[in-house]
């Protein structure tokens, strides 16, 4: 249970204290309300720049790392398509060090030529890296829009393509800061050792002044029911032929989203999961195979991938996936079988709260989603589903015209 106090700010800013006595360590968690399917479709990746350019000095504070490192601190961040998220640790006495660096990077970025240059070469040489270079790692540059025709999750964090970074201006920076990075796009988490007193204080004082924005309001195009199998050939230097299907599945916090989490496990997580069993094991058409959620606020996706073994047919690995499906639609497991993938699951959630930091992330991605007790909500929903409701799942997601394949092609062979 993480428990919380909460208040916000007259220019919008909310604000939540997770107060934890038992350490000297306090967590600072800022979550901005914008993530890749915010961009515009030409001009994309521009959340995950941002994300680089936040460390490259703000109005007042030219270093970012360097105040912080002398009292002890470390910081990161991460974009997604939903989110932009940065974090720090430090000693809870401290803390004010962080209200000071986050609260100036959130009145103005410097804008300095020089650092949109050296980051948009970093963010860049990225994109090559992960994305191009990498075996199979433009997977995800051709699955989202293969997944999905209206919704911006087509395009992968990174962005659509090189050009878009290529070609990005100061303007354009500038415009996309001051529309998003407000302190009413934001939610502010404090946990540690720090009372509500202390941090209304610090908060008034070093984020009080700074205006709310004029970001227009989020209205998405949202994805139709898909009604025929959609499948893609790709050829390449990787070393094993491999197989990636993706289904559609609820939003991170709709109420069938743990019900398609399960689902995943029980297909694909670990070495005791029915397609790593009966196709690695057992039959040894794959060399590895799993199944995730990807975990989106809007309608996200269950991912199968598979590594075949040399000489093993594609069609026939095909089939072989489909034909494992098929018996999760078709019978209810067994009690035992869903009760082993429930308890992997609420272990790995009460693991997570044991570290201060994940505790102050959940409690910001829900507040963030606008209902903070939605982070206390996972234990008990997942305890509560049964094996008619996975049958149910197995049908609605994992419909043959539902699915999403790319079938990736080694030049080796």
């Amino acid at each position: 249970m993480i428990e919380y106090e909460h208040f916000q700010l007259d220019n919008g800013l909310k604000v939540y204290l997770h107060r934890d006595t038992s350490t000297p360590m306090a967590v600072m968690n800022l979550v901005y309300n914008v993530g890749s399917r915010d961009e515009d479709e030409e001009k994309t990746g521009f959340a995950h720049l941002f994300e680089h350019l936040m460390f490259g000095g703000s109005k007042h504070i030219p270093s970012y790392d360097e105040p912080l490192q002398k009292v002890g601190g470390e910081n990161n961040a991460f974009t997604s398509p939903d989110i932009t998220n940065y974090y720090i640790t430090l000693p809870a006495v401290n803390i004010e060090t962080a209200f000071w660096l986050e609260s100036d990077r959130m009145l103005s970025l410097s804008f300095d030529p020089e650092v949109l240059e050296v980051q948009r070469k970093v963010v860049i040489e990225e994109f090559k890296q992960r994305y191009l270079d990498q075996p199979y790692g433009d997977m995800w540059l051709k699955m989202r829009p293969l997944a999905y025709k209206n919704h911006p999750y087509r395009w992968a964090t990174i962005g659509k393509e090189l050009s878009h970074i290529e070609n990005a201006t100061m303007d354009d920076v500038k415009d996309f800061f001051y529309r998003f990075y407000r302190p009413d796009n934001a939610t502010l988490v404090l946990a540690g050792n720090l009372d509500i007193d202390t941090v209304k204080q610090l908060s008034e004082k070093w984020f009080g002044a700074i205006p709310a924005g004029n970001h227009p309001e989020r209205n998405l195009p949202q994805e139709h029911v898909q009604t025929e199998a959609r499948n893609l050939e790709i050829r390449a230097k990787v070393p094993l032929n491999a197989i990636f299907k993706a289904y559609h599945i609820p939003g991170r916090y709709a109420a069938e989203y743990h019900k398609a989490d399960l689902l995943s496990d029980v297909l694909g997580r670990g070495k005791s999961s029915r397609l790593y069993t009966s196709l690695v094991k057992e039959k040894k058409i794959f060399h590895s195979i799993s199944a995730h959620v990807t975990g989106s606020v809007d309608t996200g996706l269950l991912l199968i991938q598979g590594h075949l073994n040399k000489g093993i047919e594609m069609q026939a690995a095909d089939e072989a996936i489909m034909k494992t499906i098929s018996q999760l639609s078709e019978e209810p497991m067994l009690n035992q079988e869903l009760d082993k993938v429930k308890n992997q699951a609420e272990s790995t959630l009460q693991f997570s709260e044991v570290d201060l930091l994940h505790r102050a992330m959940n409690l910001a991605f829900a507040a963030n989603y606008g209902n903070a007790e939605l982070c206390n909500e996972d234990a008990a929903q997942i305890r509560a589903i049964n094996t008619e409701d996975i049958l149910t799942s197995a049908k609605n997601i994992l419909a043959p015209e539902k699915a999403n394949t790319i079938y990736y092609y080694s030049n080796n062979q």
